[in-house]
Protein backbone atom coordinates (compact mmCIF):
# COMPACT_ATOMS: atom_id res chain seq x y z
CA UNK A 1 0.00 0.00 0.00
CA UNK A 2 1.25 3.52 -0.88
CA UNK A 3 0.59 6.54 1.04
CA UNK A 4 0.93 10.01 -0.05
CA UNK A 5 4.35 11.79 1.36
CA UNK A 6 3.23 14.01 3.73
CA UNK A 7 1.08 10.65 5.41
CA UNK A 8 4.32 8.62 4.73
CA UNK A 9 6.30 11.51 6.65
CA UNK A 10 4.27 11.95 9.19
CA UNK A 11 3.42 7.74 10.12
CA UNK A 12 7.29 7.43 9.64
CA UNK A 13 7.52 9.69 12.74
CA UNK A 14 5.09 7.93 14.76
CA UNK A 15 6.06 4.68 13.97
CA UNK A 16 10.11 5.35 14.95
CA UNK A 17 8.48 6.97 18.36
CA UNK A 18 6.21 4.32 19.03
CA UNK A 19 9.15 1.73 18.44
CA UNK A 20 11.61 3.54 20.64
CA UNK A 21 9.19 4.41 23.41
CA UNK A 22 7.59 0.99 23.54
CA UNK A 23 10.79 -1.05 23.18
CA UNK A 24 13.58 1.20 25.82
CA UNK A 25 11.77 0.00 29.00
CA UNK A 26 11.78 -3.59 27.98
CA UNK A 27 15.91 -3.19 26.63
CA UNK A 28 16.33 -1.93 30.37
CA UNK A 29 14.50 -4.66 31.92
CA UNK A 30 16.46 -7.48 30.03
CA UNK A 31 20.07 -5.07 30.53
CA UNK A 32 19.64 -5.52 33.85
CA UNK A 33 18.87 -9.01 34.32
CA UNK A 34 21.70 -10.05 32.27
CA UNK A 35 23.76 -7.62 33.69
CA UNK A 36 24.81 -5.70 30.46
CA UNK A 37 25.66 -2.12 32.49
CA UNK A 38 28.13 0.40 31.37
CA UNK A 39 30.08 1.00 34.29
CA UNK A 40 31.21 3.78 36.09
CA UNK A 41 35.43 4.20 35.65
CA UNK A 42 38.30 6.72 34.98
CA UNK A 43 37.60 7.93 31.53
CA UNK A 44 33.31 7.69 31.97
CA UNK A 45 31.66 10.48 32.53
CA UNK A 46 28.86 8.98 34.66
CA UNK A 47 29.24 8.16 38.06
CA UNK A 48 26.70 5.15 38.18
CA UNK A 49 25.50 2.00 35.88
CA UNK A 50 23.64 2.69 33.21
CA UNK A 51 22.25 -0.62 30.81
CA UNK A 52 23.34 -0.18 27.61
CA UNK A 53 22.23 -1.24 24.34
CA UNK A 54 19.74 1.39 23.49
CA UNK A 55 20.88 1.53 19.76
CA UNK A 56 18.92 -1.68 19.49
CA UNK A 57 15.72 0.85 19.67
CA UNK A 58 17.03 3.27 17.60
CA UNK A 59 17.94 0.72 14.84
CA UNK A 60 14.60 -0.93 15.15
CA UNK A 61 12.50 2.50 14.86
CA UNK A 62 14.77 3.45 12.09
CA UNK A 63 14.97 0.30 10.16
CA UNK A 64 11.43 -0.76 10.62
CA UNK A 65 9.64 2.88 9.86
CA UNK A 66 11.87 2.78 6.56
CA UNK A 67 11.01 -0.40 5.27
CA UNK A 68 7.07 0.28 6.04
CA UNK A 69 7.17 3.81 3.94
CA UNK A 70 9.76 3.98 1.84
CA UNK A 71 9.58 2.98 -2.10
CA UNK A 72 12.21 1.09 -2.97
CA UNK A 73 11.71 1.73 -6.41
CA UNK A 74 12.44 4.97 -6.39
CA UNK A 75 15.77 4.58 -4.40
CA UNK A 76 17.06 1.27 -4.67
CA UNK A 77 20.19 1.97 -3.00
CA UNK A 78 18.27 1.76 0.03
CA UNK A 79 18.12 -2.26 -0.21
CA UNK A 80 22.11 -1.71 0.35
CA UNK A 81 21.96 0.63 3.12
CA UNK A 82 19.90 -1.66 5.42
CA UNK A 83 22.66 -4.42 4.41
CA UNK A 84 25.43 -2.19 5.61
CA UNK A 85 23.62 -1.66 8.63
CA UNK A 86 22.74 -5.01 9.58
CA UNK A 87 26.73 -4.99 9.49
CA UNK A 88 27.17 -2.00 11.90
CA UNK A 89 24.33 -3.55 13.98
CA UNK A 90 26.52 -6.67 15.14
CA UNK A 91 29.24 -5.09 15.43
CA UNK A 92 28.05 -2.44 17.62
CA UNK A 93 25.81 -5.11 19.67
CA UNK A 94 29.36 -7.23 20.55
CA UNK A 95 31.19 -4.17 21.06
CA UNK A 96 28.60 -3.47 23.67
CA UNK A 97 28.67 -6.60 25.20
CA UNK A 98 32.08 -8.66 24.81
CA UNK A 99 34.14 -6.12 23.40
CA UNK A 100 35.67 -6.17 19.86
CA UNK A 101 39.05 -5.07 18.84
CA UNK A 102 39.63 -1.49 16.65
CA UNK A 103 41.01 -3.27 13.68
CA UNK A 104 37.54 -5.60 13.36
CA UNK A 105 35.32 -3.18 14.22
CA UNK A 106 37.36 -0.41 11.26
CA UNK A 107 37.09 -3.72 8.76
CA UNK A 108 33.49 -3.92 9.66
CA UNK A 109 33.12 -0.53 8.81
CA UNK A 110 34.71 -0.31 5.68
CA UNK A 111 32.83 -3.44 4.06
CA UNK A 112 29.47 -2.38 5.26
CA UNK A 113 30.10 1.60 3.32
CA UNK A 114 31.83 -0.25 0.32
CA UNK A 115 28.30 -2.30 0.32
CA UNK A 116 26.49 1.19 -0.09
CA UNK A 117 29.20 2.59 -2.38
CA UNK A 118 29.59 0.07 -4.96
CA UNK A 119 26.69 -2.27 -5.03
CA UNK A 120 24.27 0.18 -4.23
CA UNK A 121 26.50 2.92 -6.29
CA UNK A 122 25.75 5.66 -3.63
CA UNK A 123 29.08 8.05 -4.01
CA UNK A 124 30.54 11.58 -4.52
CA UNK A 125 30.56 12.21 -8.20
CA UNK A 126 31.63 15.75 -8.43
CA UNK A 127 33.77 18.26 -6.06
CA UNK A 128 31.37 20.69 -7.02
CA UNK A 129 34.36 22.97 -8.17
CA UNK A 130 36.29 23.17 -4.99
CA UNK A 131 40.13 23.50 -6.57
CA UNK A 132 39.04 23.78 -9.83
CA UNK A 133 37.26 20.46 -10.32
CA UNK A 134 33.90 19.27 -10.72
CA UNK A 135 33.74 15.47 -12.18
CA UNK A 136 35.65 13.09 -10.39
CA UNK A 137 36.85 9.61 -11.50
CA UNK A 138 35.49 6.53 -10.40
CA UNK A 139 38.15 5.62 -8.37
CA UNK A 140 38.95 8.98 -6.34
CA UNK A 141 35.03 8.50 -5.94
CA UNK A 142 35.00 5.53 -4.36
CA UNK A 143 37.82 6.70 -2.00
CA UNK A 144 36.78 9.93 -0.89
CA UNK A 145 32.99 8.42 -0.13
CA UNK A 146 34.62 5.62 1.87
CA UNK A 147 36.76 8.28 3.68
CA UNK A 148 33.82 10.34 4.61
CA UNK A 149 31.58 7.11 5.40
CA UNK A 150 34.52 6.41 8.07
CA UNK A 151 35.33 9.78 9.40
CA UNK A 152 31.57 10.95 10.09
CA UNK A 153 31.02 7.04 11.54
CA UNK A 154 33.69 7.18 13.91
CA UNK A 155 33.06 11.20 14.71
CA UNK A 156 29.89 10.43 15.89
CA UNK A 157 31.30 6.80 17.95
CA UNK A 158 33.61 9.72 19.12
CA UNK A 159 31.40 12.50 20.79
CA UNK A 160 29.05 9.97 22.62
CA UNK A 161 30.62 10.94 25.73
CA UNK A 162 27.63 12.07 28.12
CA UNK A 163 24.14 12.07 28.09
CA UNK A 164 22.21 13.20 24.93
CA UNK A 165 25.60 14.78 23.20
CA UNK A 166 25.30 12.09 19.96
CA UNK A 167 21.31 11.60 19.73
CA UNK A 168 21.00 15.31 19.93
CA UNK A 169 23.56 15.98 17.21
CA UNK A 170 21.66 13.29 15.43
CA UNK A 171 18.08 15.04 15.62
CA UNK A 172 19.82 18.60 14.73
CA UNK A 173 21.71 16.87 11.43
CA UNK A 174 18.22 14.46 10.50
CA UNK A 175 16.18 17.86 10.97
CA UNK A 176 18.53 19.75 8.74
CA UNK A 177 18.69 17.48 6.15
CA UNK A 178 15.11 16.03 6.10
CA UNK A 179 14.17 19.47 5.48
CA UNK A 180 15.73 20.29 2.86
CA UNK A 181 15.33 16.87 1.22
CA UNK A 182 11.50 17.68 1.72
CA UNK A 183 11.63 20.82 0.40
CA UNK A 184 13.68 19.85 -2.92
CA UNK A 185 11.29 17.01 -4.04
CA UNK A 186 14.00 14.19 -2.01
CA UNK A 187 10.67 12.74 0.10
CA UNK A 188 12.07 8.59 0.32
CA UNK A 189 14.68 10.38 2.03
CA UNK A 190 13.11 12.82 4.16
CA UNK A 191 11.55 9.89 5.28
CA UNK A 192 14.13 8.22 5.91
CA UNK A 193 15.62 11.59 8.08
CA UNK A 194 12.25 12.12 9.67
CA UNK A 195 12.57 8.02 11.33
CA UNK A 196 16.36 8.94 12.28
CA UNK A 197 14.41 11.90 14.37
CA UNK A 198 12.07 10.16 15.60
CA UNK A 199 14.07 7.19 17.32
CA UNK A 200 16.33 10.30 18.27
CA UNK A 201 14.47 12.03 19.84
CA UNK A 202 12.52 9.16 21.89
CA UNK A 203 15.49 7.83 22.96
CA UNK A 204 17.24 11.29 23.98
CA UNK A 205 14.00 11.49 26.17
CA UNK A 206 15.15 8.16 28.15
CA UNK A 207 18.93 9.14 28.22
CA UNK A 208 18.65 12.75 29.54
CA UNK A 209 15.95 12.34 31.93
CA UNK A 210 15.16 9.03 31.97
CA UNK A 211 15.37 7.66 36.30
CA UNK A 212 14.15 4.26 36.28
CA UNK A 213 14.53 3.22 32.26
CA UNK A 214 17.79 6.11 31.78
CA UNK A 215 19.88 3.52 29.05
CA UNK A 216 23.23 4.80 26.79
CA UNK A 217 23.04 4.13 23.18
CA UNK A 218 25.98 2.17 23.20
CA UNK A 219 27.92 1.46 20.08
CA UNK A 220 25.39 -0.44 18.08
CA UNK A 221 23.53 3.25 18.67
CA UNK A 222 26.27 5.87 17.56
CA UNK A 223 27.74 3.50 14.79
CA UNK A 224 23.77 3.61 12.97
CA UNK A 225 23.82 7.62 13.51
CA UNK A 226 26.63 8.00 12.35
CA UNK A 227 26.10 5.45 9.30
CA UNK A 228 22.75 7.16 8.46
CA UNK A 229 24.38 11.17 8.82
CA UNK A 230 27.08 9.79 6.32
CA UNK A 231 24.49 8.70 3.78
CA UNK A 232 22.77 12.42 4.70
CA UNK A 233 25.62 14.08 3.66
CA UNK A 234 26.65 12.19 0.37
CA UNK A 235 23.06 12.66 -0.87
CA UNK A 236 22.82 16.13 0.08
CA UNK A 237 26.48 17.19 -2.07
CA UNK A 238 25.23 15.18 -5.09
CA UNK A 239 21.15 16.19 -5.04
CA UNK A 240 23.06 19.53 -5.35
CA UNK A 241 25.05 18.80 -8.35
CA UNK A 242 22.18 20.32 -10.54
CA UNK A 243 21.68 23.87 -10.50
CA UNK A 244 18.53 23.31 -11.06
CA UNK A 245 17.70 21.34 -7.71
CA UNK A 246 14.79 23.61 -6.22
CA UNK A 247 16.21 25.14 -2.82
CA UNK A 248 19.78 24.83 -4.64
CA UNK A 249 22.74 24.98 -1.88
CA UNK A 250 25.50 26.69 -4.24
CA UNK A 251 28.33 25.21 -1.27
CA UNK A 252 26.55 21.70 -0.20
CA UNK A 253 29.94 20.36 0.89
CA UNK A 254 30.44 23.32 3.19
CA UNK A 255 26.73 23.31 4.67
CA UNK A 256 26.78 19.48 5.27
CA UNK A 257 30.23 20.10 7.19
CA UNK A 258 28.98 22.46 9.00
CA UNK A 259 25.55 20.54 9.48
CA UNK A 260 28.24 17.65 10.78
CA UNK A 261 30.67 20.32 12.86
CA UNK A 262 30.35 18.90 16.09
CA UNK A 263 31.39 15.16 15.08
CA UNK A 264 33.69 16.14 12.51
CA UNK A 265 35.75 19.36 13.85
CA UNK A 266 36.01 17.68 17.50
CA UNK A 267 37.25 14.45 16.31
CA UNK A 268 40.14 16.39 14.23
CA UNK A 269 40.77 18.67 16.89
CA UNK A 270 41.26 15.47 19.08
CA UNK A 271 43.27 14.10 16.92
CA UNK A 272 45.51 16.97 16.28
CA UNK A 273 46.15 17.06 19.98
CA UNK A 274 47.18 13.53 20.72
CA UNK A 275 49.62 13.84 17.33
CA UNK A 276 51.21 17.22 18.55
CA UNK A 277 51.59 15.39 22.09
CA UNK A 278 53.58 12.43 20.64
CA UNK A 279 50.44 10.23 21.28
CA UNK A 280 48.59 7.78 18.77
CA UNK A 281 45.70 9.80 17.14
CA UNK A 282 43.40 7.35 18.55
CA UNK A 283 44.97 6.77 21.80
CA UNK A 284 41.88 7.49 24.40
CA UNK A 285 41.67 10.75 26.63
CA UNK A 286 39.71 13.42 28.00
CA UNK A 287 40.58 16.10 25.26
CA UNK A 288 36.95 16.42 23.89
CA UNK A 289 35.16 19.59 24.19
CA UNK A 290 32.53 18.24 26.25
CA UNK A 291 35.16 16.61 28.66
CA UNK A 292 35.94 20.29 28.73
CA UNK A 293 32.96 21.59 29.73
CA UNK A 294 32.20 18.84 32.82
CA UNK A 295 35.64 20.30 33.76
CA UNK A 296 34.98 23.39 34.23
CA UNK A 297 31.67 22.06 36.07
CA UNK A 298 28.50 21.93 33.54
CA UNK A 299 26.06 19.31 34.23
CA UNK A 300 26.17 16.60 31.63
CA UNK A 301 22.63 18.38 30.41
CA UNK A 302 23.74 22.03 30.22
CA UNK A 303 27.32 20.77 28.42
CA UNK A 304 25.07 18.71 25.58
CA UNK A 305 22.71 22.14 25.50
CA UNK A 306 25.49 24.60 25.29
CA UNK A 307 26.99 22.40 22.67
CA UNK A 308 23.91 21.80 20.38
CA UNK A 309 23.17 25.30 20.22
CA UNK A 310 26.55 26.18 18.87
CA UNK A 311 25.92 23.64 16.65
CA UNK A 312 22.20 24.76 15.65
CA UNK A 313 24.09 28.69 15.33
CA UNK A 314 26.34 26.73 12.49
CA UNK A 315 23.83 25.30 10.93
CA UNK A 316 21.59 28.14 10.41
CA UNK A 317 24.77 30.54 9.10
CA UNK A 318 25.58 27.66 6.76
CA UNK A 319 22.23 27.84 5.17
CA UNK A 320 22.21 31.97 5.14
CA UNK A 321 25.36 31.81 3.40
CA UNK A 322 25.22 29.17 1.02
CA UNK A 323 25.99 31.14 -1.43
CA UNK A 324 29.45 31.63 -0.66
CA UNK A 325 32.34 30.38 -1.67
CA UNK A 326 33.01 26.83 -0.47
CA UNK A 327 36.32 27.25 0.67
CA UNK A 328 35.06 30.66 2.29
CA UNK A 329 32.41 29.38 4.42
CA UNK A 330 34.16 26.17 5.31
CA UNK A 331 36.88 28.98 6.77
CA UNK A 332 34.24 30.52 8.71
CA UNK A 333 32.48 26.89 10.08
CA UNK A 334 36.43 26.55 11.40
CA UNK A 335 36.58 29.77 12.64
CA UNK A 336 33.03 29.39 14.64
CA UNK A 337 34.14 25.80 15.80
CA UNK A 338 37.60 26.95 17.16
CA UNK A 339 36.10 29.97 19.14
CA UNK A 340 33.59 27.74 20.48
CA UNK A 341 36.17 24.38 20.68
CA UNK A 342 38.47 27.01 23.02
CA UNK A 343 35.92 28.70 25.61
CA UNK A 344 36.01 25.97 28.35
CA UNK A 345 39.76 26.51 28.63
CA UNK A 346 39.53 30.29 28.28
CA UNK A 347 36.48 30.37 31.40
CA UNK A 348 39.07 27.79 33.45
CA UNK A 349 41.74 30.14 32.90
CA UNK A 350 39.45 33.31 33.63
CA UNK A 351 38.86 31.40 37.25
CA UNK A 352 41.90 30.40 38.11
CA UNK A 353 42.98 33.96 37.95
CA UNK A 354 40.05 34.89 39.38
CA UNK A 355 41.24 32.39 42.53
CA UNK A 356 44.67 33.84 42.70
CA UNK A 357 43.90 37.40 42.95
CA UNK A 358 41.54 36.32 45.82
CA UNK A 359 44.22 34.87 47.95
Amino acid sequence: MYFSNPLSLVLAFITAIVIVMTSIPTIVNVARIKNLNDEPGRRKAHKKIVPTLGGIAIYAGIIISGLLFIRFSIVPEFQYIVIASVILFFIGIKDDILIIAPTKKLMGQIIASLIIIIMGDFRFTSLHGFLGYQIIPYWFSVILTLFVFIVIINGVNLIDGIDGLASGVGVLASVAFGTWFFLSGEYEYAIVAIAVFGSLISFFYFNVFGRNNKIFMGDTGSLMIGLFMAVFAVKFCEVNIDVNTPFYIHAAPSVAFGILIVPLFDTMRVFIIRILKGHSPFRADRNHVHHKLLFIGLTHLKSTLLILGANLIIIITVFLLNDWGMIDLLLLIVIMALVFSVMPETIFFIRQRRLKNIH
